[in-house]
């Protein structure tokens, strides 16, 4: 595997597959993300905690690869999707409060939840806290200025949450599964930026879009057009030994 157009290709093809066949979708994923993470720290014997685990595709890549996975799940129903079940170390709690010991994981990883809480970087300050030092912190999540941004209401987010979601309401009767303001928030590559570069005890290695080619990697260092572009931001810390 290598970030090249034909894997983005890829991802973007299973993306549009995901509603009608999400086992496929999620496996998709799920080896890119072990791969991509690979790439910054061996996974092979290492104790990764993945934060927002959901229903544990993401198990089967990475303790395919060698490592021992622990996952959190805030979302009892997140963690049952599509017929599986948790696995033996999976807990249900918050990622504001992670019911882990400080410097405990080699890894810290979290796909695509940062949108979804109301205090992001109250997250990701909690996964630099229980990792050990020299581990890294991966964390990638959803731009809300992409295309993506508000998920299944999208495009329409581009005229405002609440009114993305009040359309969405009335073309299919029922609300959105993520709520703008409750469950969804608008998160920029901005503020990532800005809480990497100056977070305690951790320095930032890389930032780069998830899914695109390596060489938009550049995209990250234009302002306002990153917010567009680079549709999901991936920030990789190192903990340092201090």
């Amino acid at each position: 595997m290598s970030d090249t157009l034909s894997r983005s290709w890829r991802l973007f093809r299973g993306f549009l597959r995901e509603q009608s066949d999400p086992d496929g979708f999620y496996r998709l994923l799920a080896a890119d993300s072990a791969w991509q993470v690979d790439q910054w720290h061996r996974l092979a014997g290492a104790r990764l905690l993945d934060v927002g685990g959901g229903p544990g595709y993401f198990s089967d890549a990475f303790e395919g690869a060698g490592a021992t996975y622990f996952a959190l799940d805030a979302d009892a129903g997140e963690m049952r999707l599509h017929g599986r079940q948790p696995g033996p170390r999976t807990v249900q709690g918050s990622g504001l409060g992670l019911p882990f010991g400080d410097a405990t994981m080699d890894i810290a990883y979290s796909s695509n939840v940062l949108e979804h809480v109301s205090q992001p970087w109250q997250l990701a300050n909690e996964m630099v806290r229980v990792t050990r030092p020299g581990g890294i912190i991966f964390v990638s999540y959803t731009l809300w200025w992409g295309p993506w941004g508000g998920h299944e209401t999208s495009p329409f987010h581009y005229l405002g949450g609440d009114r993305a979601a009040r359309r969405y309401l009335r073309k299919h009767g029922h609300p959105p599964k993520n709520h703008f303001g409750q469950s969804l928030f608008p998160v920029t590559a901005a503020a990532g930026l800005n809480w990497a570069r100056g977070c305690e005890g951790a320095e930032l290695v890389a930032a780069f879009p998830r899914y695109l080619p390596s060489w938009a990697t550049p995209l990250e260092r234009v302002p306002y057009l990153r917010e567009v572009l680079t549709w999901n931001l991936v920030l990789v810390l190192r903990k340092s030994d201090a």
